[in-house]
């Protein structure tokens, strides 16, 4: 159990920072009048801070032949990046900070049993059950009780 606090005290603070970004994105959204364009500072602030990242860390740019094996799929993470700031900046300030983080964890949850049980993209297989069928479906009452 110990070697999974640090872990789970980091995955936290992910979650922590998910709701932080979502909302500054939504303000930069009104002030700009585009949720494109703040879509497009968030990603632009971010690619700022990974470059900043990779060159304090000394981080050697992969190289050709290693970027020619990666295969096309591979690729598209950031597609669904986009889609999903896009989204957010949209739904947040209809939901609220509560509601979206209790529907956007939902969502994650549905997608991860899938992708868990049918061992896609590469995760190791391991199927739905019946405890955790349960904890989807306490997943959803949570939701029920906080969107209230």
């Amino acid at each position: 159990m110990q070697n999974l606090l640090w872990p789970a005290v980091l995955t936290v603070g992910a979650g922590v920072s998910v709701l932080i970004q979502q909302a500054l994105n939504a303000n930069l959204r009104t002030e700009l009048n585009s949720a494109a364009w703040s879509g497009f500072m968030s990603y632009f602030v971010g690619v700022v801070c990974m470059i900043v990242l990779a060159v304090a860390v000394r981080d050697p740019l992969p190289s050709a032949a290693t970027i020619a094996r990666v295969p096309v799929w591979a690729w598209s993470g950031g597609v669904f990046g986009a889609i999903f700031i896009g989204l957010s900046i949209v739904t947040i300030p209809k939901l609220g900070g509560a509601a979206y983080i209790a529907l956007l964890v939902l969502g994650q949850m549905i997608a991860a049993l899938a992708v868990d049980h049918f061992a896609w993209l590469g995760v190791q297989e391991r199927p739905i059950d019946l405890p955790k069928m349960l904890g989807v479906a306490l997943l959803i009452g949570g939701v029920f009780l906080i969107r209230r």
